[in-house]
């Protein structure tokens, strides 16, 4: 095991703080997955357990490895990694929407466990490079990526292909909630024109964990069920007429481009040529860059597939792209950070919306407040590009925000308050892999 972070003044308090996110993990694990928060997302959530998996291989590689393929095995024959696989221990009503809003089991190629139908940021290849990295012997030993290559290789396909929406060679998401940023600003224009399900169609759970003012309003939330139905009732079927919100958003589009990169290694332990994968990225990464880079903004900015108009909202997804390798304009990335809008030297976790707009919500789910997730990839993304005394310091204020403020969903980027539920795992799992990381 990597040795904890060591800071002489604070050596007994990170051992305490890596205990308390070894705690987490515990409480949150059941068994075969680790759900995000025990009350609030009682089913194991995507790009969730990919974040979770990159902590746990410092704790168990093993266990580790188990998050990911639990989440593969509930992969459906057209390739999509669900956001959501539902517990059958957990009753129906304990979130919402749950299984009988989703009816996988009515889809064509759904798996034999009940699960969403729309998918998340593809984080799961750089989770499963990094997790055999973090112990090589037992992950052969065991066959991880003999087993899951092919399943995050057909997970890519279907994003490059299905969801190739627009045909220009980026991957669209259908759905604010499979963005990850779900109540984004970024999201306002295009849901703008979806017409919203009436609340009393519809019974949120949410709102019995966490305040309304943290949480997406009853008007989003019945944009979001209302998309969600028309996609389940269409039979899951990918194209623009079908899906009346699509959005080439940056974020996913990086992942994508990094997970290539990931493939590519993984097919070299296998034997395997990965030229096929490293041209892949390449191609994103063009795409990526040539299409949804603003270069007066010095951000990226998602784009309408139905209008083919920029969606110009300094969301923290513009800067998300940094951890994609030989980025071009990594460089701009990290000043447009370091200006007023997201002010890297002391804002922290970095705020997932402008700070200096006039609608910044600190406090208000992906409208202000900083995640520990976004934060952690953007501090891979600077050592990445060599900046690492940017990214040291990033590093050192994640540790402390989280010591002083528990593992909180999210928190206020400037005071350091703690938003959303408690016990998240993501943020104890990320914590733990700071703690190590040299």
């Amino acid at each position: 095991m990597t040795a904890l972070l060591e800071r002489p003044r604070t050596h007994d308090a990170v051992r305490d703080l890596d205990r308390a996110a070894r705690r987490v993990l515990l409480t949150n694990w059941r068994g075969h997955a680790t759900v995000p928060a025990a009350r609030l997302y009682p089913h194991q959530w995507s790009w969730d357990s990919a974040f979770i998996a990159i902590g746990l291989r410092h704790l168990s590689p093993v266990r580790a490895q188990r998050e990911l393929e639990s989440l593969l095995g509930a992969q459906w024959r057209d390739g999509r990694v669900p956001q959501i696989v539902f517990d059958p221990h957990v009753p129906d009503d304990a979130y919402f929407p749950g299984p009988s809003f989703w009816r996988s089991a009515r889809a064509p190629g759904a798996p034999g466990v009940p699960t969403s139908g729309i998918v998340q940021p593809p984080a799961h290849a750089l989770a499963a490079w990094a997790v055999h990295q973090a112990d090589p012997a037992a992950s052969r030993g065991r066959g991880f990526l003999a087993r899951v290559y092919p399943r995050l290789v057909a997970w890519h396909r279907y994003l490059t292909t299905r969801r190739n929406l627009t045909g220009n060679g980026l991957m669209s998401v259908v759905h604010p909630w499979e963005s990850g940023l779900d109540n984004s600003p970024a999201w306002d224009v295009p849901l703008a024109r979806i017409t919203p399900v009436p609340g009393t169609e519809f019974t949120r759970r949410d709102l019995n964990h966490a305040a309304a003012g943290e949480r997406p309003t009853d008007t989003d939330y019945g944009r979001y069920v209302r998309l969600a139905r028309d996609y389940r009732d269409a039979g899951y079927a990918d194209s623009l007429g079908v899906h009346a919100f699509a959005v080439e958003d940056p974020l996913c589009n990086a992942l994508l481009a990094a997970g290539e990169h990931a493939l590519a290694s993984m097919a070299a332990e296998l034997g395997l040529d990965g030229e096929r994968h490293r041209s892949a990225a390449d191609r994103l990464t063009e795409n990526l860059t040539t299409m949804l880079y603003d270069h007066a903004g010095g951000v990226f900015f998602p784009r309408d597939a139905h209008s083919g108009r920029m969606l110009r909202s300094y969301s923290i997804g513009g800067l998300m792209p940094l951890i994609v390798p030989g980025l071009p304009v990594a460089s701009e990335l990290v000043g447009t950070a370091l200006g007023d809008r997201f002010r890297l030297r002391d804002a922290c976790p970095l705020p997932s919306y402008d700070l200096s707009a006039d609608d910044h919500d600190p406090g208000r789910y992906w409208r202000g407040p900083g995640w520990v997730n976004t934060s952690w990839l953007f501090w891979h993304g600077l050592r990445l590009h060599g900046e690492q005394a940017l990214a040291d310091d990033l590093r050192d204020r994640l540790i402390d925000r989280v010591r002083d403020a528990g593992f909180r969903e999210y928190f206020d980027p400037l005071t350091g308050t703690g938003h959303g539920t408690d016990g998240f795992g993501w943020t104890a799992a990320l914590v733990l892999d700071l703690l190590r990381t040299p």
